[in-house]
């Protein structure tokens, strides 16, 4: 062969392009997974926005573990079994969504981007999915309503000590078409997050010395906010204090299965209880009229060293039946992930700190950009794994969780990184 074929065939095989500027939608596109969205996070946002986002409680141990028990859970794929197109829809309280995903309740989701809900509940809507809107939102349970009216929307609540005002904040999700009540109870008090204690969070935000160097550094998130002026939480007035001062001052700490009887007869939809991790305490939930319990540890932001919800939603599963609808989140950022929480025992799951890094590095778009990362990824997994439905997954393929030794990965693995 000569030089000149060689030469032919090898630049047959160059396909050079010409470089292009950089865009936030270039950017998005080139995320493989959630990791790569969250670096773009990273990069584009000041530090404490990201570590509002990205941090937990205490020493952080159980945003950590959140994921590893993940990693410790191991497939047994069925083969030879046609699967196709995996149909990814789910049936949830009384409704079918396109994904068996939802994106959870967060606070402060302004600070991410100054769309916050209103980008969130739009990316929701065009996924068919639903959205809980936060008590701690920084847009109103109205706003959102109107900027994304043939959504999913859920009102998450935090029950304050004061019934009057909580009450009228039922009444306004009921009149604006929520259709369901999430409930969250692992609140009794506001869980120790050193990472905004260091970096000084309140609302509005107050820029010290070196968090005015480091806004100035991402410009692109400093002009928006200059644009959008600061965030505020939208559902009430109380926001001046830290962030923690404002979460111990209005959460009732005397919380009880009493109070769950009341908010039963205030409610006449959908009620769900987020933030439980025993099997007796789902149990007596459902006895006190739940209509479907949330397995949480709330993304390890409140309880540090809690177990993580993937290894007990098995035990919770059988300690209430198999008909009674069992919501997961924290440490899913996979559609492996999702695999293994539904294949455990969850009828559906949900997402938070996936989604912001996602809010962060682009909006609306980024939030879509998560959703379609993670169909494709549970896509993929239901086909490997021989389930053409998500009640197909729930067929043995889901071993006993391993004892994860972290020391077996490297330094740089994904196991060994509190990538929240």
């Amino acid at each position: 062969m000569s030089l000149r074929t060689r030469i032919r065939d090898f630049s047959s095989l160059v396909q050079l392009q010409a470089p292009a500027l950089p865009t936030t939608a270039s950017a998005l596109h080139a995320a493989r997974d959630i990791g790569d969205v969250r670096e773009l996070a990273r990069r584009r946002t000041p530090r404490f926005v990201f570590d509002y986002v990205d941090g937990g409680s205490f020493r952080e141990e159980s945003v950590a573990y959140n994921q590893t028990a993940f990693a410790g859970h191991r497939f047994a794929p069925r083969v030879l079994r046609p699967v196709g197109q995996p149909d990814l829809s789910a049936e949830l309280l009384g409704g079918r969504t396109k994904l068996p995903i939802g994106l959870a309740p967060t606070g402060l989701t302004g600070l991410s981007h100054p769309e916050g809900e209103k980008a969130v509940a739009r990316a929701a809507a065009a996924f068919g999915v639903p959205f809980s809107v936060s008590t701690m939102a920084t847009s109103s349970i109205e706003d959102v309503a109107a900027a994304a009216p043939d959504s999913r929307r859920w009102f998450q609540l935090y029950l304050r000590t004061d019934r009057a005002k909580s009450l009228d904040l039922i009444r306004r999700a009921l009149n604006h078409g929520y259709e369901s009540l999430v409930l969250t109870v692992d609140t009794a008090v506001a869980g120790r997050r050193l990472r905004d204690d260091r970096n000084g969070l309140a609302l509005p935000p107050k820029l010290r010395v070196d968090t005015f160097f480091d806004t100035a550094r991402h410009p692109g998130w400093a002009l928006r906010f200059l644009a959008n002026g600061a965030p505020k939480l939208a559902n009430f007035s109380e926001s001046t204090n830290s962030i923690s001062e404002l979460v111990s001052s209005m959460f009732d700490p005397q919380l009880s299965f009493d109070d769950l009887d009341w908010l039963r007869e205030q409610w006449p939809k959908n009620l769900i209880i987020k933030g439980v991790l025993h099997p007796d305490d789902a149990r007596t939930a459902f006895d006190h009229g739940a209509d479907a319990v949330w397995v949480s540890n709330h993304g390890g932001r409140q309880m540090d060293r809690t177990v993580a919800p993937i290894d007990v939603i098995a035990e919770i599963r059988a300690a209430v039946g198999p008909h009674r609808p069992l919501i997961l989140d924290s440490g899913i950022r996979s559609g492996l992930d999702v695999a293994a929480a539904l294949a455990a025992g969850a009828d559906f799951v949900h997402v938070g700190r996936a989604f912001l890094y996602g809010l962060m590095a682009g909006g609306q778009p980024g939030v879509e950009r998560v959703l379609q990362i993670l169909s494709d990824e549970t896509r993929n997994a239901m086909q490997l794994l021989g389930a053409a439905t998500i009640t197909d997954l729930r067929q043995g393929q889901l071993h006993a969780p391993l004892c994860m030794n972290l020391d077996q990965y490297p330094e740089d693995s994904v196991l060994n990184k509190r990538t929240a």
